[in-house]
């Protein structure tokens, strides 16, 4: 055994291990859980908070929070971070396409690793199932919802209907993750439209990953959230393409 060996006088074998840096809302506590609990062995995760706050809402804050991109990045690679992922949906789309690679970009030039934006990780992942008219489920007020579907139907999409769970969208950007994934399923499978060629679960503090397979059993539809969109997404930028169940089919492809 290892410990066997170190007493003989040997050494435990070193273990490669990369680094994945997650950018995410200072509310957000859901994000950097759902990478922990999907990536597989051999990878860890560093999580970078950028401000915001509970009680923000509109724009302003998301630009405040956005605000915090460039030092984001500098902190992060100073723990050698072998690609970085910037973990909110609402703070990759509310400017509309263009942005998010904007975004991307500046994090590359900023930290000199792979980057991924939530956002556009989620369009490569419903164009990979060949996905055009969606349902959308989303945890969003009214302002986040309208800027969502600008956004989706900038990209080719048709938005045959978007949905947001009532009382995650009055709870404010905390709240979102106190929702439990029960209640996502249930919500979810009621807003997939049987015309749909795919269902998107948007937010990355919306605890969807832990319900993403449930949803697809009952709705026979693949599902896309945010966070296993970042996550799928990461995982290519570093070169792992392995398949990983529980999480839906994106992942398990």
């Amino acid at each position: 055994t290892s410990a066997a060996a170190t007493a003989a006088g040997g050494s435990i074998p070193m273990t490669t291990r990369q680094r994945i840096g997650v950018m995410v809302p200072s509310t957000n506590t859901t994000c950097e859980a759902d990478f922990q609990m999907v990536v597989p062995r051999g990878f860890t995760v560093h999580g970078q908070r950028l401000w915001l706050t509970n009680g923000d809402v509109g724009e302003a804050g998301v630009v405040r929070m956005n605000g915090e991109i460039e030092s984001g990045a500098r902190y992060l690679a100073t723990a050698r971070v072998d690609a970085i992922s910037y973990g909110c949906t609402t703070g990759s789309f509310f400017k509309g396409p263009g942005w998010d690679r904007e975004m991307i970009a500046l994090i590359e030039d900023t930290a000199k690793v792979p980057a991924v934006a939530t956002s556009p990780a989620v369009v490569e992942a419903l164009r990979l199932f060949g996905a055009r008219r969606l349902s959308v489920a989303t945890p969003y007020p009214d302002w986040n919802n309208q800027r969502l579907h600008t956004y989706l139907a900038a990209q080719g999409f048709e938005v045959l209907n978007l949905e947001a769970e009532p009382s995650a969208a009055c709870a404010g950007n905390q709240g979102i993750n106190d929702q439990d994934p029960s209640v996502i399923v249930e919500f979810a499978t009621r807003a997939c439209r049987p015309d749909a060629d795919a269902l998107l679960c948007s937010c990355t503090a919306w605890r969807s990953v832990e319900a993403v397979e449930e949803i697809e059993r009952r709705t026979g539809k693949p599902v896309v959230t945010s966070n296993q969109a970042s996550i799928w997404m990461t995982l290519r930028r570093l070169g792992h393409r392995a398949p990983i169940p529980g999480f839906g089919r994106l992942l398990r492809s």
